[in-house]
């Protein structure tokens, strides 16, 4: 995977210094994030951190369209970063190269998969270390190919983000109408459909 992109690990801020989360600061994301939001996109987890936090650990700000990779608890998924996110310890994120870009490392690694869970190591739970995600063999097609295979993509990426984006909407929309229908607070009896 090294060749296809820059590899990141990431890090959990003390959770005993409250002063390092917040709700609304740096994204910080959790595999078990992305096992309650099955979305392709990801801008936000449960918890964000606070530049203090971000300094007092050794996560780092990856950027919009870095590759998001848990790598235990559990190993596969994978989501794409709708956003600068930093990670906790359970992921290998691939930050793009320019020329390889973001579609073709999301589905090497979707395709990689059986590989790296074969590659995963330890007793306890099975996880992939930093080393081992870099030496994933990974094909690598002429520039022509990759920019080809990236204009394709594009396009289909940004129609499923503009929906899972709509989806999030009618989510909080429902949350905050169903509610108010079931308690009659909202009467909709009046209304011919």
């Amino acid at each position: 995977m090294a060749d296809l992109g820059t590899v990141v690990g990431g890090s959990t801020p003390s959770k005993s210094k409250p002063e390092y989360y917040t709700d609304h600061g740096i994204a910080w994301i959790t595999p078990k994030d992305l096992s309650v939001d099955k979305s392709k996109f990801i801008q936000h987890g449960a918890d964000d951190i606070t530049d203090l936090g971000l300094r007092n650990s050794s996560a780092s700000i990856m950027p919009k369209g870095t590759v998001l990779f848990s790598s235990r608890a559990p190993i596969g998924y994978i989501a794409i970063a709708d956003g600068d996110v930093t990670t906790n310890q359970g992921f290998k994120s691939v930050v793009p190269h320019v020329n390889i870009g973001t579609p073709y490392v999301y589905y090497s690694l979707k395709s990689s998969l059986p590989i790296i869970e074969n590659m995963a190591t330890g007793s306890t739970f099975r996880e992939i270390s930093g080393s081992t995600m870099k030496s994933v063999p990974a094909i690598i097609p002429d520039n022509d190919t990759l920019q080809y295979f990236t204009e394709f993509c594009d396009p289909l990426f940004q129609k499923q983000r503009a929906l899972e984006l709509e989806n999030r909407k009618l989510l909080c929309l429902r949350d905050l109408l169903l509610p108010k229908l079931m308690s009659g607070e909202l009467d909709v009896s009046d209304i011919d459909l």
